[in-house]
C-alpha cells in the first residue's frame, strides 16, 4: 500500500479494529495486490466484508472449506481480491482470539462462532431462575477463547427489590471469579451506560440462550432497532432464535458488537484452560493438595475436599467443575487417540486402587 492508500485504509477500518499490528500481519497479502477487510456477516459460503471502499459481498470457497475451525467467520480480518464477479476471500489473518464450541453432531466437531473478540458478553435473563451451571459453561468457553468475559444480568427491571437483586448478583459473582457482573435493563436503560463504556473499546460478542434478551440489549447499545425482538415464553423464559446469523455492527460510542443466535447447546471444545479459569478458586485449593494428581475424591490431604467441608467451597461448584472437566475430556478424547489411551489407563488405575481398598476393608472385618 502506498502512504495515501494506507491512510485511507486506516481511516475506514480503524472503527472496526484495524491497527498497526493487523497492517503488519497483512503486509505479505498487500504485495499480492489483495485488499484488507473485516467480515461482518457470513451466510452459506459467502460473506459481507467491510473494506476501505465500503461493504462488498465475497465468496469463501478458496479458504479451507473442510475444517470447520478454519472456515471464514464473523470477526475475521481477510485478504480480498480487488475485483471480479464473484469476488473471493483468499485468506484470513491469524486470529487473536476465537470463540469455539462443540457441535451437537455425533462427529464431535468444533464450530467457530466469532473471532478477534476482546470481550465476551454473557447475557443471563433475570426473568427466570438463574442456572449457574450454564453461566459457568459459557464462562469456560469465553475464557478459553482468549477474550475477557463479562456477565450481564438482563431484564433487571423485573427484579425491583434491591436486596433480592443484590443476592442474585452475589450468586453469579461466586460462580464467576475474576469476571465483572453487571445488571442491565434494555427497557428502562438501567446499567446501559456502564456496559456501553466497557464494550466501547474493541470488539465484543454477545452470547446467551434464546430469550436472554440479547437482541433487545443489542438494540439498546446500538441506539436503534436493528435486531428483531420477540417475546420469551413465560414458563421458561426461552424464545425463538430472533437472530439467525452473526452480525458485526459498529456501536455509536465506539467499538463493535457481534450479535449471535441464541445457543441451545453450549458444548465445550478443548476448553481445559477455560474451565480452570472459571473455577480458579478450586484450582487454587488444588495447588495445596498433598498429591499433585489428586482427584479430590478420597485421597488423604485433599485441600479441595477440606474447603468443601469447611464451607469455603460450595459443593455445587465442585460438582459443576467435575462435570465440565469430564465433558471436556470426552470431547478431547474423541479427537486424540493418545489421550484416549491415557484416560483408559487412568480409569484402570483408579479401578484397581478401588478394588484394593475394598479388599483391605474386607480384610479388617
Amino acid at each position: 500500500m502506498n502512504s495515501s492508500t494506507s491512510a485511507d485504509v486506516f481511516s475506514a477500518l480503524a472503527p472496526y479494529g484495524w491497527d498497526e499490528a493487523w497492517a503488519d500481519a497483512f503486509a505479505r497479502h498487500d504485495t499480492e495486490g489483495l485488499l484488507p477487510g473485516r467480515v461482518i456477516r457470513v451466510d452459506r459460503g459467502q460473506c459481507d466484508v467491510v473494506t476501505a471502499d465500503g461493504v462488498v459481498r465475497a465468496d469463501t470457497a478458496f479458504v479451507t472449506p473442510h475444517d470447520p475451525l478454519r472456515v471464514v467467520c464473523t470477526g475475521d480480518w481477510v485478504a480480498l481480491e480487488p475485483g471480479g464477479n464473484p469476488r473471493y476471500v483468499r485468506a484470513y489473518l491469524p486470529r487473536r482470539t476465537a470463540f469455539v464450541r462443540s457441535t451437537s453432531s455425533k462427529r464431535s466437531e468444533g464450530q467457530i462462532l466469532a473471532s478477534n473478540v476482546d470481550h465476551a458478553v454473557v447475557a443471563v435473563s433475570l426473568a427466570v431462575e438463574l442456572d449457574l451451571g450454564r453461566v459457568e459453561r459459557f464462562l469456560a468457553l469465553a475464557w478459553e477463547s482468549g477474550a475477557q468475559p463479562i456477565v450481564v444480568l438482563t431484564k433487571a427491571d423485573l427484579v425491583p427489590d434491591p436486596v433480592t437483586l443484590a443476592h442474585l448478583v452475589q450468586d453469579v459473582e461466586t460462580s464467576a471469579p475474576g469476571v465483572s457482573v453487571l445488571t442491565v435493563s434494555a427497557l428502562d436503560g438501567t446499567g446501559l451506560d456502564v456496559l456501553a463504556a466497557v464494550v466501547g473499546d474493541g470488539t465484543s460478542v454477545l452470547l446467551g440462550q434464546s430469550g436472554a434478551g440479547k437482541s433487545s440489549l443489542a438494540n439498546a447499545l446500538l441506539g436503534q432497532d436493528v435486531m428483531d425482538v420477540r417475546a420469551a415464553r413465560d414458563v421458561d423464559g426461552k424464545g425463538r432464535h430472533t437472530t439467525t446469523t452473526r452480525n458485526l455492527l459498529l456501536l455509536p460510542g465506539g467499538g463493535a458488537l457481534i450479535d449471535t443466535p441464541g445457543l441451545r447447546g453450549v458444548g465445550l471444545w478443548d476448553a481445559e484452560t477455560g474451565v480452570g479459569q472459571t473455577f480458579s478458586e478450586i484450582e487454587e485449593f488444588a495447588s495445596r493438595c498433598r498429591f499433585h494428581d489428586c482427584a479430590h475424591e478420597a485421597e488423604p490431604g485433599c485441600a479441595v475436599r477440606s474447603a468443601v467441608e469447611s464451607g469455603e467451597l460450595p459443593v455445587r461448584r465442585l460438582e459443576s467443575y467435575r462435570k465440565l472437566l469430564r465433558e471436556n475430556q470426552r470431547i478431547v478424547a474423541k479427537t486424540d487417540a493418545r489421550l484416549r489411551a491415557e484416560i483408559r489407563k487412568e480409569w484402570k488405575r483408579r479401578g484397581a486402587e478401588g478394588r484394593a481398598a475394598m479388599e483391605m476393608k474386607r480384610g479388617r472385618r
